[in-house]
């Protein structure tokens, strides 16, 4: 499984509707299991992004469709880093040569 950073902003919709954020996360655990997507961690966050959480996926084209169908409710925007631990960067430089 790969992992993942994702930094959620809310939209104008998202901030109108913050009181049930902690509700939408507990949905979007349930619709993103069964797509093969783990939530491991969601925090509330104060800075520039108004969410960070940490995701597991098989892929990134897994994770880029749960993604759009969260996006799509119109509640937030994200951008996604993938993450790599300290196995796999160790295979990553182990392939400089």
């Amino acid at each position: 499984m790969a992992r993942y950073v994702v930094l959620f902003d809310w939209t104008d919709q998202g901030v109108r509707n913050a009181k049930d954020t902690v509700q939408r996360v507990a949905q979007a655990r349930t619709a993103f299991q069964s797509m093969g997507v783990n939530i491991e961690t969601i925090y509330w966050t104060l800075g520039d992004h108004d969410i960070v959480g940490v995701f597991d996926a098989p892929d990134d084209a897994t994770l880029a469709a749960a993604l759009l169908r969260l996006a799509g409710a119109g509640n937030v925007r994200t951008k996604t880093l993938r993450a790599f631990d300290e196995g796999e960067m160790g295979t990553i430089l182990g392939q400089l040569g």
